[in-house]
């Protein structure tokens, strides 16, 4: 893969990323600001939204993935049953010793975006980057990486 591909493909992700990050942000606020729940509840409601919406963004547009849905559903689940429990362990931590909901909850939005990239790439879609109509049709024949 081209240099430049690469850092076009971080940067959708980083964009869809973001948007999944506003979902998480306000879903959080609503929930949190609205209703006064505790933080777990907060985050992991949050959490459930953005990740929904930041696979399927991610697999169409940066990923341009053709793979079994289910399975790559599955492979971010893993991902989500280590992730999950381990930010939420911390973020209820953080927040119990008077650390602000907000600032923890970006330190782990921002673990969460680089950890997710790395895996989706190495992990997820690793054999089935650009292999979907869109990129064929573009000419992004599959190339093993």
């Amino acid at each position: 893969m081209s240099s430049k591909k690469e850092i076009f493909r971080f940067i959708k992700f980083a964009f869809f990323s973001a948007s999944a990050g506003l979902i998480q942000a306000v879903s959080f606020a609503l929930l949190s600001e609205g209703f006064s729940l505790p933080y777990w509840v907060c985050y992991l409601t949050a959490l459930t939204l953005s990740v929904v919406w930041n696979f399927t963004l991610n697999r169409k547009f940066t990923f341009h993935s053709a793979n079994n849905i289910p399975v790559a559903m599955a492979k971010v689940a893993a991902f989500y049953v280590v992730f999950t429990p381990l930010s939420t362990w911390a973020g209820n931590t953080l927040t119990g010793l008077g650390w602000n909901d907000y600032l923890v909850l970006a330190l782990s939005m921002l673990s969460n975006f680089i950890l997710e990239f790395l895996y989706n790439k190495h992990v997820v879609f690793r054999g089935s980057i650009d292999t979907d109509a869109a990129a064929r049709n573009a000419g992004n024949l599959h190339t093993k990486e």
